[in-house]
Parts: C-alpha cells; sequence; structure tokens
C-alpha cells in the first residue's frame, strides 16, 4: 500500500499557499538530510528556521536571497593539518551544504544569528493593509461607530462593576 506524505510540502515552504509550487517541490527527490533544521512558526506572522550547524564557524556559514529563494550554505575551510589526522571513528559531519525554501511573496528575511552551534534565520509574514482582515459595516454603520459603540458598552460595565 502507498501512502502520501505530506511532511515535505511544509517543510521546504514558508507562508506558502500555492499547491501547485508546493506539488511541485514535493515531487522533486532532492529533499537534504543534512545537516538537520527546524521550521518554527513563532505567533501568527512570525516564523523562524534553525539549522544545526555545529562544527562551522560564522564566517563558513551564508544566508542568501534572491528572487524568493532563501538559501543557506556551508562550506568548510581546509585545513592542512586536518590531512595529518588519522580518525578511529568519524561521527562528526564536516562537509559542505546547501539548502534552500521557497519563500511566499509576503515573507521577509528579518536577520541570521549563529550561536551555539545553531544558525537561526528570523522571518516576518508583512500582510498589507488591504489584505488584512477587516470588519464590514451592515446598513450603513460605519467600523468607526462599531468601536465607539464597543467603547460606550466598556465604559458602562465598567462603571457598573464599580
Amino acid at each position: 500500500m502507498n501512502t502520501l506524505s505530506l511532511s515535505p510540502l511544509f517543510r521546504r515552504s514558508i507562508g506558502f499557499d500555492r499547491l501547485n509550487d508546493l506539488f511541485e517541490t514535493a515531487m522533486k527527490s532532492d529533499a537534504p538530510s543534512y545537516p538537520p533544521y527546524n521550521v518554527e512558526k513563532h505567533g501568527d506572522n512570525d516564523y523562524r528556521i534553525v539549522v544545526a550547524a555545529s562544527g562551522f564557524d560564522e564566517r563558513e556559514l551564508e544566508v542568501n536571497v534572491e528572487n524568493r529563494l532563501l538559501t543557506i550554505s556551508g562550506a568548510k575551510e581546509q585545513k592542512e593539518e586536518a590531512s595529518q589526522v588519522n580518525y578511529l571513528h568519524q561521527g562528526i559531519a564536516q562537509r559542505s551544504f546547501k539548502l534552500s525554501f521557497r519563500l511566499d511573496e509576503q515573507i521577509e528575511v528579518q536577520g541570521a544569528r549563529f550561536e551555539n552551534g545553531l544558525l537561526k534565520v528570523d522571518l516576518l509574514r508583512i500582510v498589507p493593509e488591504a489584505q488584512r482582515p477587516r470588519q464590514i459595516a451592515i446598513n450603513g454603520r460605519t467600523s468607526q461607530s462599531l468601536e465607539h459603540q464597543g467603547e460606550a458598552q466598556r465604559e458602562t460595565s465598567a462603571v457598573s462593576v464599580a
């Protein structure tokens, strides 16, 4: 029995609602497993990508945005002394990597910081005023009059409690 996993849709896109692009991305088999990363949502419009970049120095990491494609890459500097080391067990990967995330038009990269071996990239969804939820007036009442009505109710309830 074949099952369809939708998890590639959610971990490779942030703030995306376009199904065609999501399905195209999910059908590609180039989803990297190194380095491990998290995509976190902190509130309605705040996102964060956390990449486990242990063993990398801040100078060896790059974060770029081009044509709504966020690319996080790391390249280890080759040291001469590393070639002289004989590993009995090498469990810490020291290879280069490149992660790419397609961003929605409303998602902007706010900044990146590297601390304790984790690269954290903060993202923010900026919703234009025209697309924000708003209250529609009924029977000619303006939203301003609705706000005043709510304030009057609060004042009345405050007076009745006192």
